[in-house]
């Protein structure tokens, strides 16, 4: 694997976080029903800094969650012969509320399909809305995300990478060749 090309420096990154963070202000009229769940393992870093973007333009810091799917994957018999499946859980009372998923790359839909249902498992939100940083398209189910921090095309043959100091010791969006030459 080898890198194609840097799509998002660390600045570039929060610009996009911070735009996302105003596009959920705007499109919830606020945010005191709003819940944010992040998507284990980068989703949940991506989340954290959506809430303190809208806490700085809302003054009011929504509660912020994070939920492990990777029980409720449709492909568990690949993971496993025997899965255990356990139920999602949250530290707050989705019911009623405006769940706001939040994950770094929308690929084939499939992880967003498998939150949904972690989501239901833990009550019945009012809405569930999505945000993802990087859409790179490839759709296999009909999902889409309410707010994207930038669209990528991208081949199968590439992999969007997205590092988080918290992972990775640096921040940036990332281009990488899967290709063997």
């Amino acid at each position: 694997m080898k890198l194609k090309a840097q799509i998002m420096d660390e600045a570039a990154l929060s610009r996009a976080l911070m735009r996302i963070s105003h596009e959920i202000a705007e499109k919830n009229k606020g945010v005191e029903n709003v819940q944010l769940v992040g998507i284990r393992r980068r989703g949940e870093p991506i989340a954290r800094r959506i809430r303190e973007n809208i806490s700085r333009i809302e003054g009011f810091e929504p509660p912020c969650g994070s939920i492990d799917i990777r029980f409720y994957r449709d492909d568990l018999t690949a993971i496993s012969e025997s899965p255990q499946v356990r139920k999602a859980s949250l530290p707050f009372d989705v019911t009623g509320r405006d769940v706001i998923l939040i994950d770094d790359v929308l690929y084939t839909g499939r992880t967003a399909r498998a939150a949904i249902e972690a989501v239901f498992n833990c009550g019945r939100p009012r809405s569930i809305q999505f945000a993802v940083l990087v859409d790179r398209g490839h759709r296999e189910l009909p999902i889409r995300a309410d707010y994207v921090g930038k669209n990528l095309p991208t081949s199968h043959g590439e992999l969007v990478e997205v590092r988080l100091p918290e992972f990775d010791g640096e921040t940036g969006v990332f281009l990488m060749d899967l290709t063997q030459d």
